[in-house]
């Protein structure tokens, strides 16, 4: 690091980290250093895959002006050098800005908490799409052979939410090509998930973003496609009911899933839409244990 490379730690951080007398540390304890890029070797499992380039450009004159806010970590690697852990951005912006060395906290890192990690970082800083954090979910439930439930524990996210994110990889390529680039919201993505052919979702993904059609409107469509006959006179389209689409919205929002509500002239149905067994057994809890469900 040239002495115009600025650390920004402070004075006081660094001056403790530099001159702090611990006697006989552990081998495994967490230490800082300041390392040269040169021996530093990326994270083979972070599950970010886009970087932006303006960001990125950004980020590094804020290194040249303010120095480095948070150290990078690291892992030492055999036999010799370092495996990042987590601060993928900061370490390319320095290496763009010239530097040559970086601080760094050195801690051991066991083969499995390696995803985890980063993952972690990139979801608390929002910086994953929504597939790159669904690929993610899915290396970590094969990597602990573990339910989504452990899993949302182990990472402190809702199952839902896990869940959710998950079934996005069922999408066709091409729209998740557009979700990856941020065209299609995650919103969208679930919307068109309720169709099954790939065909069909690409269709509704162009006409979503040509006609800049909200989430809502993306899911009626999909209802209407998903349920669409080839009757011999077209018959025109009737009016959702506010009272059903009220009492699915309510529904939606307990069973953290969506649900359809369709009233006709005779009957009507509900229907409630979930990912998987476990999925299902969850909404049935809930239907079990909450009286209010019967009044």
């Amino acid at each position: 690091m040239s002495r115009t490379q600025r650390t920004g730690l402070g004075r006081g951080l660094g001056d403790l980290l530099a001159s702090t007398e611990i006697s006989e540390p552990a081998a495994d304890s967490p230490r800082y250093e300041t390392i040269p890029i040169a021996d530093i070797v990326p994270n083979p499992r972070q599950p970010r895959r886009e970087f932006d380039e303006d960001e990125l450009a950004e980020l590094s004159a804020s290194l040249q002006e303010l120095g480095l806010l948070q150290p990078i970590v690291v892992r030492p690697r055999k036999p010799d050098g370092y495996e990042l852990v987590m601060g993928e951005r900061r370490l390319r912006a320095a290496t763009e800005a010239g530097w040559r060395s970086i601080p760094a906290i050195v801690r051991r890192t066991e083969d499995a908490d390696m995803l985890r990690d980063a993952l972690l970082e990139n979801l608390h800083r929002a910086q994953l799409n929504p597939l790159e954090e669904a690929a993610a979910y899915e290396q970590l439930l094969q990597d602990f052979d573990c339910t989504q439930e452990e899993l949302s524990a182990r990472i402190k996210r809702s199952r839902p939410q896990i869940s959710n994110t998950i079934r996005l990889l069922r999408l066709a390529p091409g729209v998740q090509r557009r979700v990856a680039a941020g065209v299609l919201s995650a919103g969208h993505a679930r919307a068109l998930l309720g169709l099954d052919d790939h065909e069909a979702q690409e269709r509704l993904a162009a006409r979503i973003v040509a006609e800049n059609l909200t989430v809502r409107a993306a899911e009626e469509l999909v209802a209407l496609s998903a349920h669409a006959k080839t009757p011999r006179r077209p018959r025109p389209a009737r009016e959702p009911d506010p009272r059903a689409r009220e009492i699915a919205d309510g529904l939606s929002e307990r069973f953290d899933s969506r649900v359809k509500v369709e009233v006709g002239k005779n009957k009507g149905r509900i229907v409630i839409e979930f990912a998987d067994d476990e999925d299902l057994r969850r909404i049935l809890t809930i239907i079990e244990s909450d009286q209010s469900l019967y009044r």
